[in-house]
């Protein structure tokens, strides 16, 4: 099965409720086994692939996740657009806890993750000064904005800053990331946002806010079941906003420059790519061969 439109759920998003015809496929990558089995199925009668980033069991840490294997999944599953789910937390006052944000910018503090599919006899920079699909994004905040749901206030552009984890941050770590301008804070979607660009996918994030961060003055009131009551009422926007999205992209699919990515990125000429690299990346070379 193949679909254009690929769902990554974060903490506590392990399944979609909405998707019928269900089929579980798991795939070997060359960059070794996703998360967990893709679920393959149809909202509102619209293909739709849907991986669960932590794995249903919410067994791998955010350093352990699969990364590249996981795109490399989407993108051989025919996946052209990713919308991907996360639960963060928020570094401004005006993001409260239950709001949506779709950022448009990240700051990468992430260390120990491998970020490209790129290297072993091939170089390629790909652009990413808007790191987020603007067509994609535009569409997702566009049904969040529509549904109009319940104690749910959108904020169409923000900044999430990745940090490593899984330990959350310093108190000086947390007032720094405010001074750049950070939004929120999570620890998943970079490289994710990275990989998707390089696999030409167009990408966007719906980031849940849980929680303030503990740069809060009332952090300390903030207790672990207020944090999982808000995930689980986050929860369930995230599925309906989802589904909203999905309609509309089936309806209306925008051109997304992201497409295109790897038109003027890749700097080492393909004929002198060695032949174990360029098999290992046929799949988001194949069009350039």
């Amino acid at each position: 099965m193949s679909a254009k439109i690929g769902i990554i759920g974060g903490s506590g998003l392990y399944k979609m409720d909405t998707l019928t015809d269900v089929e579980e496929v798991r795939l070997t990558t060359p960059f070794g086994d996703p998360s967990d089995a893709f679920i393959c199925g149809k909202i509102a009668g619209v293909p739709v692939v849907f991986l669960a980033r932590h794995g249903r069991d919410h067994h791998l840490l955010p350093t352990e996740i699969p990364f590249r294997a996981n795109i490399y999944g989407f993108k051989s599953l025919g996946v052209e657009y990713l919308l991907s789910a996360s639960a963060v937390g928020s570094l401004q006052e005006q993001v409260k806890p239950l709001d949506v944000v779709v950022p448009d910018q990240f700051i990468d503090r992430t260390r120990n993750r491998i970020s490209t599919f790129f290297g072993e006899g091939i170089v390629a920079h790909i652009g990413f000064a808007e790191p987020v699909c603007p067509a994609l994004a535009g569409v997702l905040a566009d049904a969040i904005a529509d549904l109009n749901l319940p104690d749910v206030t959108l904020h169409r552009q923000g900044t999430y800053v990745c940090m490593e984890g899984p330990a959350f941050s310093t108190l000086a770590e947390s007032n720094l990331y405010r001074l750049w301008g950070g939004t929120v804070i999570g620890m998943t979607n970079l490289p994710e946002a990275k990989l998707a660009r390089e696999a030409e996918m167009a990408y966007a994030t719906l980031a849940l806010v849980t929680d303030y961060d503990c740069w809060h003055p009332e952090h300390d009131s903030v207790t672990v079941e207020m944090i999982v009551d808000n995930l689980q009422r986050n929860v369930r926007n995230a599925q309906a906003i989802l589904c909203e999205t999905v309609k509309r992209l089936h309806a209306n699919p925008p051109a997304s420059k992201a497409h295109r990515a790897l038109k003027n990125a890749i700097l080492t000429p393909l004929d002198k790519v060695p032949a174990a690299t360029k098999e290992k990346l046929h799949l988001l070379l194949a069009k350039y061969l």
